[in-house]
């Protein structure tokens, strides 16, 4: 054997093939982590926990195959040459080559993640099945304030805000909301969106507290790509309700409202299909201008007005728009504007607001209720209830109008019940939920179940009852066919032993004397003949409907004895009085 001879390494075979750490990954890319971590969660690439851990267990494992799909991926190319870009820009400043420099800055080059996005979402449902994260992350950037050091920039705050304002537009307008529910974390959303409940988070409008011990680097790439995603959503979403997006923001109105973005109504029919210029855009910017009031920081509930839907809205969407209907909420300057505004609107309430740009003042007479979070007012108008945020809230988790009672300015709230826990599945029921459960029958016109009865029994409680008087009658007509019958039989043997008798039947006898005859010798009271009725009813009733009739009847009677109880004391406090007296 020559001596430069050197005989091959062994085969990776199993998990060692197929597996690699995140360092040999790094080093196989020929990129830096912090780009490799930019990659992975672009393309959605995750560790793997392989069963074997070849290297130990310290190590974070990467599957190959993964690690081929980002080494053909082009955003890699892409990446490595916005690294190359800064080293010249370095190196030129660098050398104080100024000139150099600043043409370097006008030719940084850049990437779109548009591909990306139609790579990892074939079709719209798979955008919408993951877009809880999204919405939750865009929503917490709009809140937070731009800070340079963590490189949250107000551009992308902006952005952010704009996201969040147009996805509530689209909600707020086609009814889509469904629960909401508010926390110490921030108010819970959940809409339905072509079949699919997407939920999310919004912070509450305070001021919030930036951690230290956040990675803000990975956070920001994570909604690099939200933000694209969102994107995307909304313009498929605004052209299904036949919509351009992105909508044309009014700059009067946008420079005016500090808090909310001022969205204005584009729905001109005519041009939906057809890209206009930028005279005619000029003209229809000047027409909404005139149309809307200079001033309205809450346009972005007339974003969609008044935009047909051609799609057929499902029953529960149907509740949901008539929920609020013909109702007018006024909101004061304490309770938080934004998430009352989006609520409202999308359960078809009228609301309007303290301050600048509202759709109409606070004496107006048509206001129902009023929503306040102080316990005393400068001014209160009779015709309407002056109540708590926690009423809408709830209002729209029921489904119903509850009643304002224990909602009032100053008044201990109820307890308000979270609508994703399903209390018969965790084994408890609340109080209060009880008494919500109740009030939703009654505004049905339900019947609910008696103490020891099934929920079954009840499904059509009118079906329920007409059979139970149908059962009735028919045991009524059988009860009497049946004695009909037994009258002629025994006037067929009083005919007979006559017969045989020799005797002649008197030719006034008939069927009624006999009847009569029979009347006199029976010794059956008509209590008893009620009995039987009764008896004969239940026999044909099923086993579920008797032990619901014999529930209601035991109920029917400790009601009565209650009553005569209760007569008893009143006979006996009369009794004493008297003896007392005298």
């Amino acid at each position: 054997m020559p001596k430069h001879y050197r005989p091959a390494g062994k085969k990776k075979e199993g998990n060692a093939a197929r597996y690699i750490t995140r360092s040999q990954a790094v080093k196989y890319l020929q990129v830096s982590l912090s780009v490799f971590r930019r990659l992975c969660i672009f393309k959605g690439v995750f560790p793997r926990d392989p069963k074997k851990k070849v290297k130990g267990n310290h190590h974070t494992y990467y599957h190959m195959k993964d690690i081929l799909f980002l080494k053909h991926e082009p955003l890699l190319d892409k990446f490595r040459e916005m690294r190359a870009y800064e080293k010249k820009v370095k190196k030129a400043v660098s050398k104080k080559n100024k000139d150099l420099a600043e043409r370097l800055l006008t030719r940084k080059p850049t990437y779109t993640l548009d591909m990306l996005i139609r790579e990892r979402y074939p079709k719209f449902i798979d955008a919408l099945r993951d877009l809880d994260d999204c919405l939750t992350m865009v929503h917490l950037f709009a809140a937070l304030p731009a800070i340079e050091r963590e490189n949250i920039q107000a551009e992308r705050i902006h952005n952010c805000r704009g996201l969040s304002l147009e996805w509530q537009a689209y909600i707020s307008r086609t009814h889509k909301l469904r629960k909401a529910f508010i926390s110490v974390k921030g108010i819970y959303y959940q809409a339905e969106v072509e079949g699919q409940k997407v939920t999310w988070l919004t912070p509450h409008a305070l001021q919030q507290v930036m951690p230290q011990d956040v990675d803000y680097k990975i956070m920001l790439t994570f909604l690099e790509f939200y933000e694209t995603l969102l994107g995307f959503v909304n313009l498929r979403l605004y052209h299904s309700i036949k919509l351009k997006y992105p909508p044309i923001l009014d700059p009067r109105l946008k420079a005016l409202a500090a808090d909310l973005y001022a969205l204005t109504r584009y729905a001109d029919a005519k041009d939906r299909t057809i890209g206009a210029n930028n005279e005619e855009s000029e003209l229809r910017l000047a027409q909404l201008q005139d149309q809307l009031p200079a001033n309205e920081p809450g346009a972005l509930m007339h974003l969609v007005e008044n935009v047909e839907d051609d799609n057929e809205d499902d029953e529960e969407t149907k509740a949901c728009k008539t929920l609020f209907q013909n109702k007018t909420f006024f909101l004061g300057r304490e309770v938080p504007r934004e998430s009352l505004l989006f609520v409202i609107t999308a359960f078809g309430g009228v609301v309007s607001w303290d301050g600048d740009g509202a759709p109409f003042e606070e004496s107006n007479q048509d206001i129902n209720y009023q929503i306040v979070d102080r316990p005393t007012q400068s001014h209160r108008f009779i015709s309407r209830d002056y109540i708590q945020p926690q009423w809408v809230f709830d209002c729209i988790n029921a489904r119903i109008i509850l009643p304002t009672e224990d909602y009032m300015v100053g008044k201990v709230l109820p307890p308000h019940l979270s609508p994703f826990v399903d209390n018969e599945a965790e084994g408890y029921v609340p109080e209060y939920a009880e008494t919500i459960k109740r009030l939703q029958a009654a505004a049905r016109k339900e019947i609910l179940p008696m103490p020891g009865g099934e929920h079954e029994d009840l499904e059509n409680a009118q079906s329920l009852l007409a059979e139970g008087v149908i059962d009735r009658t028919e045991a009524k007509v059988a009860a009497e066919k049946k004695q009909k019958m037994a009258l002629q039989e025994k006037q067929y043997h009083q005919e007979l032993k006559k017969e045989m008798e020799g005797m002649q039947d008197a030719p006034d006898r008939n069927i009624d004397d006999v009847k009569n005859d029979s009347e006199e010798n029976t010794d059956m009271s008509p209590q008893q003949l009620v009995k039987d009725d009764e008896n004969m009813t239940m026999v044909s009733m099923s086993r579920k409907k008797r032990r619901l009739y014999e529930a209601m009847k035991i109920s029917q009677g400790r009601k009565k004895a209650n009553v005569e109880t209760l007569e008893t004391r009143k006979k006996n406090l009369k009794k004493n009085k008297k003896v007392t007296s005298d």
